[in-house]
């Protein structure tokens, strides 16, 4: 662990490359901050602090600039994430309050964190594995067609068409509804195949064709990876920072174009109570090796269902896009919650 005052001086050296996108020197340093000591004493720490690893030098320039490491080390040791302002926090709650349903919350999220920490956006959509069935509804399309309605409890709503053989019957289908409400109703996706096990049997022989189609469209809803949905926002930010990443920002485009890339990234949030930073080289995929990547988890009553964050280069201002993508999360989650 670094002595105190070195680690205020990469402090300082991390807040003044984010603020002017410029290499940091001594001179700088000294004019800008009151670290208390001399312009050597501080040469000398950015000289232990580039050797442990934690500034470089970019070329022959005399300033230096932090590296992922140096990232990584401020970013551990931020004891708290700045709050937003009270303006910030009502913008935020009225802007996400007026959707009218979750796509609509989801198009403004997005929408919303691109705006605020001027970084690429990524939002995935709740995940069906982790929900809970609110209720079934059954719509007759024709006699022979059946309309089967999944709501679920985080504002999704799952439908598949399912065609009968012998005509539609509205008091079987008032039956089927009814005892299918008691199987699943609240019930997480995960546990319904089984309780849908056998349920055929409740039902007379002549029902049965009906029945297993029905059940068939529901476990095909709650089997498949339906929650691989993800919604990009922001992406022309990355243009003003063109100029910092190593090569080009191609790789960093391509990257985000990949479905599974966003889908890992939000998914290795490690707690719907904090926020994940993952810094340059930190990201396994090679087009990402630029970039930090802040996550966190949203959910519905303390269970996440879901992640959001922002993908942007390594010399983004850590606290407040923390703070950010960590209070959007949670007035999705509460949004969720009354729903």
């Amino acid at each position: 662990m670094l002595e105190e005052r070195r680690l205020a001086v990469l402090k300082a050296i991390v807040q003044d490359y984010v603020a002017t996108h410029e290499p940091v020197g001594s001179k700088g340093l000294v004019d800008r901050h009151q670290l208390g000591v001399s312009p050597a004493t501080i040469r000398n720490d950015m000289a232990a602090l580039e050797e442990e690893g934690y500034i470089t030098a970019p070329h022959t320039s005399a300033g230096r600039v932090p590296t992922d490491q140096g990232y990584r080390l401020f970013v551990d040791q931020l004891s708290q994430i700045k709050p937003l302002s009270p303006a910030e926090r009502k913008g935020i709650d009225r802007f996400l309050g007026e959707a009218a349903d979750l796509d609509d919350v989801m198009g403004r999220t997005v929408r919303l964190l691109a705006q605020l920490t001027k970084q690429v956006a990524v939002v995935q959509y709740p995940s069906l594995a982790r929900s809970h069935v609110r209720r079934i509804e059954f719509i007759p399309v024709t006699d022979h067609k059946l309309m089967i309605i999944l709501i679920v409890d985080s504002g999704r709503v799952e439908q598949r068409i399912v065609d009968c053989a012998l005509p539609l019957q509205e008091d079987l289908l008032a039956e089927l509804r009814a005892r299918l409400s008691v199987a699943v109703a609240d019930q997480p996706f995960s546990s319904i195949p089984a309780r849908l096990e056998n349920f055929d049997q409740e039902f007379p022989a002549d029902a049965r064709p009906l029945v297993h189609a029905v059940i068939a469209s529901i476990l095909e809803t709650v089997t498949e990876k339906l929650d691989e949905r993800i919604v990009l926002g922001g992406t022309s930010h990355l243009a003003h920072y063109n100029q910092v990443f190593a090569m080009s920002i191609q790789p960093v485009l391509e990257a985000l174009e990949e479905q599974v890339v966003l889908l890992k990234l939000l998914g290795e949030t490690a707690n719907s109570q904090k926020v994940s930073v993952r810094i340059g080289h930190e990201n396994e995929f090679a087009g990402l090796s630029s970039t930090s990547v802040v996550t966190s988890q949203y959910g519905k009553e303390n269970a996440p269902v879901a992640s959001l964050g922002v993908v942007g280069p390594t010399h983004i201002d850590y606290a407040g896009t923390m703070s950010t993508v960590q209070a959007v999360a949670q007035y999705v989650s509460r949004i969720l919650s009354e729903n």
